[in-house]
This record gives structure tokens, sequence and C-alpha cells, in this order.
């Protein structure tokens, strides 16, 4: 046999068929990236708005599944809310462990809170005697008592947090607690200090003024010419 009679090709094609068996990809590969890529091009596509109703298949639906709501009471309330302050404070609370570095037991939380104080003046208890008309009906005097501040209320839309740094353990035990102890101490200590601040504002003098110039506006309208509102207990 000659070299002429050699024929190599059948054997190279052979191997080139061979290896390209040998390199296929099984189908139960595949078959999740074609898969991922058909969710990323739906994504792409849902968020060009190239797929019409796409967003009506996958899309979030919100249901308000909330009972009905009950009139547990109802209170009379004599006050005259004469006065309202808003209020904004910075909470750094950092709890730390005596034996225990930072990393495993300890938390600072930095909150803001923002919230309101409301002052009034208690007119339920007006009687006669807190009241002086002269004959003629042209002047009266009016004796209240001071005005008083309300509970400090925060207003979750205005509040919140800006950081908030956990140990080990605490970060376990938030995991398991769906309201963590650390919220409910800055929103407590956040709280206390708009109350603080509202005590040293000037919010019961401005109450004080306002409630003097409404009950002289409505008594005028009367036909009172002279109307004096004294605040403080009768002296004597």
């Amino acid at each position: 046999m000659t070299s002429t009679d050699v024929k190599p090709e059948p054997e190279q094609s052979q191997g080139r068929t061979r290896g390209s068996r040998g390199s296929r990809v099984p189908w139960w590969i595949k078959l999740p990236a074609a898969l991922v890529a058909l969710v990323v091009l739906l994504g792409i596509g849902s968020r060009l708005d190239l797929v019409p109703g796409f967003d009506d298949v996958f899309g979030e639906k919100t249901e308000d599944r909330t009972g009905p709501t009950l009139l547990k009471s109802i209170q009379d309330l004599s006050r005259y809310q004469a006065a309202s302050g808003n209020f904004q404070v910075v909470v750094d609370l950092e709890k730390d462990a005596k034996f225990l570095p930072d990393t495993i037991k300890g938390s600072r939380t930095l909150y803001v809170g923002a919230g309101s104080v409301g002052s009034y003046v208690d007119l339920g208890g007006i009687g006669d005697e807190n009241v002086k008309v002269n004959e003629e009906r042209t002047t009266a005097t009016l004796r209240l008592p001071h005005a008083r501040l309300g509970k400090a209320t925060l207003d979750a839309d205005r509040s919140y947090a800006v950081s908030k740094q956990r140990g080990l353990l605490d970060r376990l035990g938030d995991f398991f607690s769906d309201n963590p102890a650390d919220e409910r101490a800055v929103n407590k200590l956040a709280a206390q200090h708009i109350q603080d601040a509202a005590k040293d504002s000037g919010l019961t003098e401005r109450a004080e003024k306002n409630t003097t110039s409404m009950l002289q506006g409505l008594l005028t309208s009367l036909g009172f010419k002279e109307v004096t509102v004294v605040y403080g207990a009768a002296s004597g």
C-alpha cells in the first residue's frame, strides 16, 4: 500500500464528531440558563413597556383585611386647645455591656424624633365664683386656671432611625422579636426630650394669650365692652 492509499480524513472527521459530542452541554443544564435568560428579558421588557400586560401577571396586589373599628369609649372634653408646638430631637442612645465587647453585646441607635405638644386651658371647672359681671353687663372678669401642657406625641411619618449598630447577641434578639426594645427605648426617650423642651418653650404663655383673645372676642360680640381674663387661683 502506498502513502497515497492512506485516508486520514475520516479519522479526523470522526474525531471531530466525537469531540463535538463530548463537549455538548446536557439539556438539564441548558434549561435553567434558558429560564434565567427568559426572566431577564421579561424584566427588561416590563421596564421598557415592551411586554404588555406583564405587570398584571407578576405585579403586587394589596388587600386590606382589617376588621371593623370598634368604639371603646367617649370622653367629653372641656379643654380649649390654645396652642401647639412642633419639635425635633436627635436621640443618640448607646447601651454597653460591662464585660463584653460591643461586637458581642451592645447597641447604639441614632434616631430623629419629630413630634408635637399641645397646650390647653381647662374650662371644665369654671363656676359662678370665677366670673364677675357688673350690673350693666358691660364689663366682665374671668379667672381661669393656668394653661397646661399635653403629652408629647411622635409623628411616625417624620421620625426615623438614621443608623443602628448592634452586637451579635442583640441582632439575635431582634431576629426573634417583632418590636425590638431599642425602638421602644428611643421612642420613649425622644418623647421625653420633646416634653422637656416644651416646658421651656413658652408654650403655656402662648396658650393663655390665645385663650384671652378668644374669650374677649366672644364676649365682645355679646355686648361686653371690657373683658378681663386672669389666670391662677384666687387670692384670699
